[in-house]
């Protein structure tokens, strides 16, 4: 039988001593996975648009009028803030709201939707995980789940989380204290909530468009903060295609720099914010290739309406949700397009922006 001598053999003299693989390997992880800052052209960390503070914030005064009270309030009370629910159109600020509440409040903050808490589980990790004071942000919140609802009502009303532990005969119920938290929930249709979820809110505010003025400051503000030079006419050409809705401002803004950019132009005016979004087929009204398509099609192969939302769709496309969601109301918003118990009806303004000529039907009917 052969002896294996545990013995280690001495390194060669020539040859220097390996160094350990683990170490290396180590090193050479941590440097993959080290996350990495974003840097702009001139080497400094890009800066985020969400503005963080509520001095930075522009519009929706109102509502800053009332969280203003409410964290003051909180503060000289030493309690947390009540809990918060926002409503109104996408892309008006509801998460950088919730943002900048914990900002004003010293605390930390989790964003998370209602499609992520399917399980009771979601929404236990995270409830035990808060810390107190800590504001948990739920986006589209009247999508949750029916148990999940059922598992919020104590920890908002109680701070209590109530957990069934066995089952048949045996089983019991064992309430686990909660760190006293804000839920601010954020929602576009604020009519699907259940009453007993909505009644539990001690705030509700409804988030409104933003006028012309108040998307041209945003559209400077955005514009320092990506090092792109856009004078006072140039943001109000934006801003007056972006529908109301900040996030559209940002997103028109960045596609008027690639623009800018790609023409070598130094300086945004008027004049070249209006060529840029004529060529990604944003009118000055801010309609895109689809709401003009959508209009037309009323218009021509209808007579104007009064014609139902289904063979609209056919017509167009485009799926019903889609139309009635996404199209339809900023089109009724700006008088556009009329909903009438017989179908869609294009107004005389729609006419006059697509250069048709309203027939006289079409004229008695508004």
């Amino acid at each position: 039988m052969a002896i294996i001598s545990s013995k280690k053999q001495p390194p060669e003299p020539n040859k220097p001593p390996k160094e350990p693989r683990e170490s290396v390997k180590a090193s050479s992880q941590e440097n993959i996975l080290q996350p990495e800052a974003a840097f702009d052209e001139q080497g400094k960390p890009e800066e985020s648009i969400r503005p963080q503070r509520f001095a930075d914030y522009i519009g929706q005064k109102d509502l800053k009028d009332v969280l203003e009270i409410a964290i003051k309030a909180a503060k000289s009370r030493g309690e947390v803030l009540d809990h918060l629910l926002l409503y109104g159109p996408p892309g008006l600020g509801k998460t950088t709201m919730a943002m900048i509440l914990a900002s004003e409040m010293g605390v930390n903050y989790k964003i998370t939707s209602a499609p992520a808490l399917e399980r009771p589980r979601d929404i236990v990790g995270l409830l035990v995980n808060l810390k107190p004071g800590d504001i948990i942000f739920i986006d589209e919140i009247h999508r949750l789940s029916r148990m999940t609802e059922e598992i919020l009502y104590p920890a908002m009303e109680d701070y209590r989380l109530d957990i069934t532990i066995g089952k048949g005969t045996s089983a019991r119920i064992r309430s686990l204290p909660l760190a006293k938290f804000t839920l601010v929930g954020a929602t576009t249709r604020v009519g699907a909530l259940t009453s007993p979820l909505r009644d539990r809110f001690g705030l509700v505010q409804k988030l409104r468009f933003y006028e012309v003025d108040e998307l041209s400051q945003i559209v400077l503000r955005s514009s320092q903060l990506l090092q792109t030079n856009v004078t006072a006419d140039g943001a109000t050409e934006i801003a007056r295609r972006s529908r109301g809705t900040p996030r559209i401002a940002n997103r028109l803004l960045k596609r008027v720099r690639d623009f800018a950019e790609v023409k070598k132009i130094t300086e945004i005016t008027e004049s070249i914010a209006a060529e840029a979004l004529q060529l990604f087929q944003v009118d000055p009204c801010g309609l895109d290739w689809t709401d003009r398509k959508m209009l037309s099609v009323i218009i021509e192969n209808f007579n104007g309406g009064p014609v139902g939302l289904e063979t609209i769709a056919a017509a167009t496309g485009e799926d019903t949700q889609t139309i009635e969601e996404v199209y339809e109301p900023y089109l009724m918003q700006i008088g556009y397009l009329s909903r009438t118990p017989r179908g869609r009806i294009a107004t005389k303004a729609a006419y006059q922006h697509l250069g048709f000529k309203p027939p006289n039907e079409q004229l008695s009917i508004l």
